[in-house]
């Protein structure tokens, strides 16, 4: 990928070598790096380092220059010689080494560096997410194999990216036309600055795109309303024959806006929000199109560029105030070119997390609140160790356009167009060791239940190792039953990510340290807590059917027990209403212990209303809620075994 988008404006300042004869080439190599002529840079600096100079500085800008240009074998090369000189070096570059050796396939040298990254720099995101996430090779795996990919049939030998639809044509952006007199290039990236161009959707006819949208720098990334009166474009700040320039003397690139009178393109403008000291880049509209979304480095970025919103308001009134979409999405690296759809999600590239090498595809969802949650790598079709970017996808038809410049393309950017036969499914399996407690060997053919919502989903026994597996369903609670004889019956509950993956849940099991004996509590000897009521009410809440599992299983296990159902309530109402309510209590208990299977015989039951209370809080007491409801409980007292 092209970066003079993607806001790679780091200046680096100048360290001399030795070597007179080499010091004129040198300084116009460094004055080239200072204005992004990369393409200058690399002629130069390559000279002289085939030459057995050595400089940190020299290494530095050899591999950037490669880097932002996308060429990782060049940028692995030199960044291996500047490690090779200093170890002890800034924290970007550690990881743009550790992405250009995952981008030319040198995958263990690629994670010991970023092991080092994350050891050193342990506040960074981008090693925190690599460390959270030791196995995403497989999760990336995962999602993969659910596209259709081909090449778009418009590309060129040049760069061509950033597609977008709008009334069945497809426009991109294309550095292809070098002018009819003249052949301009820019020396970021040797190639000719970009121009709109259009096709038919399916045709491999291209025309340039004939409006006062293209000018003669670089123009990119248009996106258009469902109206087709108002179109979002990013340009390089260049309006009415006017360059402007930051503090360094730098054209940057910013956000433009259009409208359509006459069929005619006019009142462009560069959107309030823009500025000549930093970057606006990659337009996206949201689906009721009130929101806009974009790529900066403006003030408040996290990383070198982040996603930003900003509201449109109504009857043409502005914007809002732009608003970083925040860490859950935003990085130390680069996130660039969003995409929203009307199904609440955000699709995006990014560098800045674990991935295949350079930008990755990543989708996440657009919560309530507009936070970014649930986050994944759309997988390897149409990710790739080089650069994937610009993802587009049609809601309905599953049908979309990519960038990207990995091996095999036309040029050094392609646009692919691809049909999803499967959508990103979240796939998570629940898994772990049943040990013994106190001594942690391993306790096989433990019999273990999962449970949603108080219903039995699953029951299995550990195997030889102890292990047990349950298939889970993303972003639901379970509650986990581990039981064995001589041990305490132990029950837990977890919430599954909703992240395609495995989750783990080992437990742990005490030796039980009762024997049960007539006139016992069988809820305070096998750890079972009391059965609780809401206030005024007698119905089972859910809680407390998850624990009458729990003496169902006693009594399915021992067949001649039998129990009395004793039930308390608070003091709060009369003492006649409260013995009522305490009866209606303990015959829910008792009917739904035979609503599953116990024998009537088993049972016997009785409320005793206020009559038995836990602690102080009688009538006119003051008490907590808490303090009330530990009144408002049952108990299983043995009556045989």
């Amino acid at each position: 990928m092209k970066n003079f988008i993607l806001f790679y404006i780091t200046i680096f300042s100048f360290v001399a070598l030795e070597g007179n004869a080499q010091q004129a080439k040198i300084k116009a190599a460094n004055k080239d790096y200072d204005t992004y002529a990369y393409i200058d840079v690399i002629k130069t600096y390559e000279k002289v380092a085939l030459k057995g100079y050595k400089s940190e500085d020299m290494f530095r800008k050899l591999g950037d220059s490669y880097y932002f240009n996308s060429e990782f074998e060049g940028a692995a090369k030199w960044y291996g010689e500047l490690f090779a000189m200093n170890t002890n070096i800034e924290s970007e570059y550690y990881y743009r080494y550790a992405q250009s050796l995952r981008a030319t396939g040198q995958i263990d040298k690629a994670d010991k560096m970023m092991n080092e990254f994350t050891s050193k720099f342990e506040n960074d995101t981008r090693g925190k997410l690599y460390k959270e996430n030791p196995n995403y090779m497989d999760l990336i795996k995962e999602n993969s194999g659910r596209y259709k990919i081909e090449d778009a049939g418009i590309n060129s030998k040049y760069s061509d990216y950033g597609a977008s639809v709008y009334n069945n044509k497809l426009y991109f952006t294309s550095a292809r036309d070098t002018g009819n007199f003249s052949k301009r290039k820019h020396t970021w990236t040797g190639e000719h600055f970009t121009n709109l161009y259009v096709s038919d959707v399916d045709s491999s006819k291209v025309k340039k795109f004939k409006s006062s949208l293209n000018s003669k720098f670089h123009d990119a990334t248009p996106i258009f309303t469902k109206d087709g009166k108002t179109v979002y474009f990013t340009r390089n700040n260049y309006l009415d024959g006017k360059k402007g320039k930051n503090e360094n003397n730098t054209t940057l690139v910013k956000l433009y806006k259009a409208t359509l009178e006459n069929d005619k393109w006019t009142n462009i403008t560069a959107l309030p929000f823009t500025s000549d000291n930093y970057s606006t880049a990659h337009p996206a509209l949201s689906p009721d199109e009130k929101t806009l979304y974009f790529s900066s480095d403006m003030p408040g970025t996290l990383g070198q560029s982040d996603i930003f919103k900003v509201a449109i308001n109504d009857n043409g009134g502005g914007y809002g105030s732009p608003q970083n979409l925040g860490p859950t999405i935003n990085t130390e690296g680069k996130e660039t070119f969003p995409f929203v759809t009307d199904e609440k999600e955000i699709y995006f590239s990014s560098d800045g997390r674990p991935g295949l090498g350079g930008l990755d595809v990543y989708v996440g969802e657009i919560e309530d609140d507009g936070t970014i949650s649930e986050i994944q790598n759309i997988g390897a079709d149409v990710n790739s160790p080089k650069d994937d970017f610009a993802y587009i996808i049609d809601p309905v038809s599953r049908k979309g356009y990519f960038s990207s410049n990995k091996i095999g393309g036309q040029g050094s950017d392609d646009i692919y167009k691809f049909l999803e036969t499967r959508k990103l499914q979240c796939i998570q399996e629940l898994n772990g060791i049943i040990t013994d407690a106190e001594s942690g060997i391993i306790l096989p053919r433990t019999k273990v239940t999962l449970y949603e919502n108080q219903v039995v989903k699953n029951t299995i026994l550990s195997d030889a190792a102890g292990f047990y597996i349950f298939p889970v369903e993303c972003g639901k609670t379970y509650n986990v039953r581990a039981e064995k004889v001589d041990y305490s019956t132990k029950e837990v509950s977890i919430t599954i990510e909703k992240v395609s993956g495995k989750t783990s849940l080992p437990i742990a099991l005490d030796k039980s340290k009762c024997k049960v004996t007539i006139g016992d509590d069988l809820g305070k000897c096998f750890g079972i807590k009391m059965i609780y009521f809401d206030l005024d009410k007698s119905n089972i809440r859910t809680e407390a059917a998850i624990d009458l599992e729990k003496i169902l299983d006693v009594l399915d296990s021992h067949p001649t027990m039998k129990l009395d159902i004793r039930s308390h309530t608070d003091s709060r109402q009369t003492h006649k209403y409260n013995e009522a309510l305490s009866n209606r209590r303990a015959k829910s208990t008792i009917d739904w212990l035979i609503k599953n299977g116990i024998n009537p015989n088993r049972l016997i039951g009785k409320g005793f209303g206020e009559t038995q209370l836990v602690n102080e809080c009688s009538d006119n007491v003051k008490c907590t809620e808490e303090q009330h409801q530990a009144n408002r409980r049952s108990e299983f007292i043995i009556t045989a075994l």
